[in-house]
């Protein structure tokens, strides 16, 4: 399987960086896999709506240039389909003939065209998580799927 992440924004505690290089290690046991990092832009709290919508628009362009041909691409996104374990892996097992490549946004989300380019939309819970603690649960989630479909 030929799994990619590309993420907004680099790991900044220590302690989400172990526990991505723990999990990152797992996956390289179960097939192909790889990070990408985009450079998040600064955002403060007194821009504009419209300064935070080009924000988002030149990340998901950085996003968008990294996608690999031929992809199936899955947007992580609070507003996505909401699946359990078991369902996330079945979506895995479906797409396993193509690369699969999941998007997470910086903080201030995916852009409209980032979210139009994808083919799915998956939300891990109504709730917002820092983009950061998102990428951990994702990989969690990944290793645990990927380990459910072997069995």
């Amino acid at each position: 399987m030929d799994i990619t992440l590309i993420a907004v924004g680099k790991l900044k505690e220590p302690f989400f960086r172990e526990a991505s290089d723990y999990f990152s290690r797992q996956l390289s046991k179960l097939g192909r896999f790889q990070i990408i990092e985009i450079k998040d832009e600064k955002t403060d709290e007194h821009n504009s709506s419209n300064q935070n919508e080009a924000i988002k628009n030149r990340e998901g362009k950085a996003l968008l240039k990294q996608i690999p041909p031929r992809s199936y691409i899955i947007a992580l996104a609070i507003d996505g389909v909401m699946k359990d374990t078991r369902g996330f892996s079945e979506i895995l097992h479906r797409h396993s003939n193509q690369p699969l490549v999941f998007l997470i946004g910086g903080s201030l989300g995916l852009s409209e065209e980032v979210l139009k380019k994808a083919h799915m939309r998956l939300s891990f819970s109504p709730m917002t998580f820092p983009h950061q603690l998102m990428r951990i649960l994702f990989l969690e989630q990944l290793v645990t799927a990927l380990s459910l479909e072997k069995s």
